[in-house]
């Protein structure tokens, strides 16, 4: 059975797989399709039509983004076909007559960017007038994370199909019929009254930012300075996530969470409510960022990391010697990773003897 063959993509050789998509090949081979609603993560929806190419033998563009690549199969794309071409750009001007537009009459840009603006650049809109669509987001929605802004939505649907293919929560859908379609939810609740967790895994699909992080409002992506890949402290998994940080008042803070591309990571892309937004500790003023020890003034002092293990080991070990090794007890924590929670075991039965050792996640 062949695990690849070859496909022609603006006449050019493209190794794709049995099953592969003709968008995911391209990818691979750093050729750029437009899309809008395509994510890694989700079923193939071809919603958007920015992904349109030209195929021999169909009559019809398809899109690339659900047209399973074949071999000998050749494509165009909008780089050497003029069809494909002139349908992007009034698909663009399509857009972006039903867009909130800037002063310079693009895709505004937004705290979560905006890939319609990205490719309107890339384009040549034809100026259409403006459509008012009687779209509406959810009136007195309080929960503290996520906003809607139903004036940037282009309805493709990412955002509803990740709460459920991934998630699998169902707390949004599009709702609504014709130009009054938006994004909403049973009886437009807040999402606080619906089965949504919160893990903004819409605002990480959404390409157009109408959807939001309520924490990070003002805060627009060519302000990040740099991101930092670390590994989420809340539990034992080892979700990666990409710290954001940018200066505010003049000091670098970190000012969101994102996750690494799909594919990347043990996470694939996806995060919690925790790993996404509790991230307002790094900057508490009661954060305790340095060792400290007890000394015979009563008060504690800061001291070097080394000096500190040194202090906890002395006094783990006059413990041990004074009453027993089983007198001692070691507990370990849900948050730590299974090896961090191995190497609790082995102190505990290795080192001091001790059988006496637990860990939170059982109880």
């Amino acid at each position: 059975m062949i695990d690849h063959f070859t496909i022609t993509v603006d006449g050019k050789p493209v190794a794709a797989k049995p099953g592969e998509t003709v968008v995911r090949a391209c990818e691979r081979e750093g050729i750029h399709i437009p899309t809008l609603c395509d994510d890694k993560r989700l079923d193939p929806a071809g919603a958007c039509r920015a992904c349109l190419v030209e195929v021999d033998g169909q009559r019809r563009l398809q899109p690339s983004c659900a047209w399973k690549a074949t071999p000998g199969q050749v494509v165009k794309t909008h780089v050497t076909s003029p069809r494909v071409q002139r349908h992007q750009d009034v698909l663009v001007s399509l857009y972006m007559a039903d867009h909130k537009l800037d002063a310079e009459g693009l895709p505004v840009e937004t705290e979560n960017r905006n890939e319609l603006r990205r490719w309107a650049l890339d384009t040549n809109p034809i100026a259409l007038e403006s459509v008012e669509a009687p779209r509406v987001a959810r009136a007195g929605d309080t929960n503290p994370y996520i906003q809607y802004n139903p004036e940037l939505c282009i309805l493709c649907a990412r955002c509803t199909r990740y709460c459920d293919e991934i998630e699998a929560v169902n707390a949004i859908t599009l709702t609504h019929r014709g130009s009054e379609t938006t994004i909403g939810t049973a009886g437009m609740r807040g999402l606080l009254e619906t089965s949504c967790e919160l893990c903004g895994g819409c605002i990480d699909t959404c390409p157009t930012g109408a959807l939001i992080e309520k924490k990070a409002i003002g805060i627009l992506p060519q302000q990040i300075e740099r991101k930092v890949r670390t590994t989420c402290n809340y539990c034992g998994v080892g979700c990666q996530m990409d710290l954001n940080v940018a200066k505010v008042d003049g000091v670098e803070k970190v000012v969101r969470v994102t996750s690494p591309p799909p594919g990347e990571t043990v996470n694939d892309g996806n995060l919690c409510i925790k790993g996404r937004f509790a991230y307002d500790f790094i900057h508490h003023k009661d954060r305790i960022t340095e060792p400290m020890i007890r000394k015979a003034d009563g008060k504690l002092h800061a001291v070097s990391w080394d000096e500190a293990l040194k202090f906890a080991a002395e006094g783990m070990k006059r413990v041990a010697q004074r009453h027993g090794p089983e007198s001692m007890g070691f507990i370990s924590s849900a948050r730590c990773t299974g090896e961090e929670n191995f190497l609790m075991s082995k102190v505990a039965r290795a080192a001091f003897k001790s059988g006496n050792v637990h860990s939170c996640a059982a109880t």
